[in-house]
């Protein structure tokens, strides 16, 4: 394989993993949210939606904007468990700090091996999430699009927080800061009027936590 099909691999595989999480994460999957994800122009991110398209690994015009075939699916899956397995190698054993760790994944997720994936799940004993308590695929957690996000909780609703967001440094660097990681417990002590902020207790502190922050954090309600 030349470094041009190398390079184009790649491409493939991180539009496919943009439509995947996006579709976990923050459905419908358009354009514009795959755009933002690959940090690319709205018309780059259709040029290569549509030739994947074309490649028979997307399909358009869903209820959920574009969705994997079984074939693009197959692709996806494989490096988004690549990537996941990495960040739980570099924050479980390499100590790496959170807000670098997707980062870093990301370098490695199109160059391991089916053999070096399967000794890296091993030496982690078969992890089902990765740091940030997204699932691992084919070690099979709970589907956390399911669960509700902590903008959806109401004045005084208990819950636990099960995953947040792996892509964004900046918004992981901020929930480390405010103690807000997959396990921690919070409290909703209000509600911001006209999509203001959302007050939480964690532990004996007060945060309080931009509407869009909230919504990309996946909760498991409990009991007050």
């Amino acid at each position: 394989m030349t470094v041009h099909d190398i390079a184009k691999t790649e491409r493939t595989e991180m539009y496919l993993k943009a439509v995947y999480t996006v579709a976990q994460a923050t459905p419908p999957v358009t354009i514009s949210k795959v755009a933002e994800y690959m940090g690319v122009s709205p018309p780059s991110s259709y040029e290569m939606l549509k030739r994947l398209e074309t490649q028979g690994l997307l399909r358009s015009h869903t209820e959920d904007g574009y969705a994997l075939t079984p074939q693009g699916l197959q692709t996806a899956t494989q490096v988004v468990r690549r990537l996941r397995l990495a960040e739980r190698l570099l924050t479980d054993i390499l100590r790496l700090e959170l807000a670098r760790v997707y980062t870093e994944a990301c370098k490695m997720e199109h160059i391991i091996s089916p053999e070096v994936e399967a000794r890296m799940a091993e030496v982690l004993g078969h992890p089902a999430t990765c740091p940030h308590g997204l699932p691992i695929p084919g070690e099979g957690p709970e589907a956390v699009e399911r669960l509700p996000t902590l903008d959806q909780l109401e004045v005084w609703n208990r819950a636990v927080v099960v995953s947040i967001p792996e892509e964004h440094e900046a918004v992981v660097s901020y929930l480390v800061d405010l103690g807000l990681l997959p396990g921690t417990t919070v409290l909703v002590r209000e509600v911001g009027p006209m999509n203001g902020p959302i007050t939480v207790q964690i532990a004996q502190q007060i945060r309080a936590i931009g509407r869009e922050v909230a919504s990309r954090l996946r909760v498991r309600p409990a009991a007050v």
